[in-house]
């Protein structure tokens, strides 16, 4: 993993959290840590889906030789973003981007 410019980072209450859970709930994985951990590919797809979304899950594979944890914190340092939630293998990020249109923002409480 290189050392890019690091995105501010996004605070969240416990209340937007669990908003954000539930939001959450129902997404698909669309980022994958696996062997390699956490690549610049995978870091510039992250950051593509927050910026378009605002809202992402990650799937920690079972080859993945980082502890869950380990990976969450790492991802909201290197893309500014909030971790909402770590459960079994799976990460929900969160970082608001001011730029999308109010119909695609997430309205946090």
């Amino acid at each position: 993993m290189s050392k890019k410019k690091k995105q501010p980072k996004t605070i969240i209450t416990n209340k937007q959290a669990r908003q954000l859970r539930a939001l959450g709930h129902h997404l698909q994985p669309l980022a994958m840590i696996g062997r390699e951990g956490i690549s610049d590919s995978v870091l510039t797809a992250i950051n593509e889906v927050l910026t378009g979304r605002e809202l992402v899950k990650v799937k920690i594979q079972s080859n993945c030789p980082l502890d869950r944890k380990d990976v969450a914190q790492s991802l909201s340092e290197a893309t500014g973003a909030a971790v909402a939630q770590v459960i079994g293998k799976m990460v929900l990020l969160y970082r608001t981007n001011p730029d999308l249109p109010p119909d695609k923002k997430i309205i946090l409480s």
